[in-house]
């Protein structure tokens, strides 16, 4: 069944994860010369092909995932697969952010906040996953 909580769970997710496509994470007052980074004032995705690379990997993984509802183990792989790849591009973010000589200027913007979501939806998501194969092996033990 499609209508399952996790698939709402894994809605949010993708939803959090194609929204950094649009936000920024940081922001300097102005733009910083020589700044990788920081060069156009803003920090946002497009700043790396990794972290571009990364989030669309989320993305389509959580958008994938709602689709196997009937193959719970491997929902549950994606689920797991998305976290770490999202684990990996935020530390890769951070660490792009942290070497910056203009970090020290920056402030943080929304786009922060949802790699975050992201790893608390694909989480709760895989809490029901393991919920639901525990539903069903009690009720194959009860026939």
């Amino acid at each position: 069944m499609i209508q399952r909580i996790q698939s709402v769970f894994l809605a949010l997710a993708a939803l959090c994860t194609f929204g950094l496509f649009g936000t920024d994470v940081a922001e300097t007052p102005a733009a910083v010369a020589g700044s990788p980074v920081f060069a156009d004032a803003h920090f946002t995705l497009f700043d790396s092909p990794i972290l571009i690379g990364g989030v669309a990997a989320v993305g389509a993984l959580t958008l994938a995932a709602i689709f196997l509802y009937t193959n719970r183990r491997l929902q549950k792989i994606f689920c797991n697969v998305a976290i770490l790849i999202t684990v990996a591009y935020a530390a890769y973010g951070v660490l792009l952010w942290s070497t910056d000589r203009a970090a020290d200027q920056a402030e943080p913007e929304f786009g922060l906040a949802l790699p975050l979501l992201t790893i608390v939806f694909a989480a709760l998501a895989a809490r029901y996953i393991n919920k639901d194969e525990k539903l069903v092996r009690s009720a194959d033990r009860l026939r």
